[in-house]
């Protein structure tokens, strides 16, 4: 086999994996289901972080890839947070789609987790750790309902 034969086959698996990946309907069900909206472009991530302090709620940002099996693990969970948490905005960035939007997030892992108030990081959980995440939740959503619940 030839070098013009290696990288004719180079090129087919490389055409052939963009194939696969191109109806990936399959990752957007598995990891925007329930509350979560996959962000799939800038504009889509602005409008979601202006809805979110409009209606006064904290955004939790899932920087996340198809490919990550710790990503694939923790979806599901995390989108059962996000039904029950209805309180507080779900938001997956695919980072293979969002690439330069990712790097300003300074993402070194997938997943993680932005916890976000009025746009501005509040907290931050690295890895697909459900008892860690499901605490950061609970308590941001807790001290979201107190604070509701103070006299103004």
């Amino acid at each position: 086999m030839g070098i013009s034969d290696t990288v004719r086959n180079l090129f087919s698996c490389i055409k052939s994996r963009s194939a696969s990946d191109a109806d990936d309907s399959a990752h957007n069900v598995e990891f925007a289901s329930g509350n979560v909206c996959l962000i799939t472009t800038k504009e889509s991530w602005d409008q979601k972080l202006a809805e979110a302090n409009k209606e006064g709620k904290i955004v939790i940002a899932n920087f996340s890839a198809s490919w990550c099996g710790p990503c694939r693990m923790i979806a599901p969970f995390y989108c059962e947070l996000s039904e029950k948490y209805l309180s507080l905005m779900f938001l997956t960035v695919d980072v293979d789609e969002l690439t330069e939007f990712s790097s300003s997030w300074d993402i070194k892992a997938t997943p993680t987790f932005f916890f976000l108030k009025e746009g501005e990081q509040i907290d931050k959980l690295v890895g697909a750790n459900k008892p860690e995440l499901q605490k950061k939740i609970t308590a941001i959503a807790d001290t979201q309902v107190a604070c509701e619940k103070q006299p103004q």
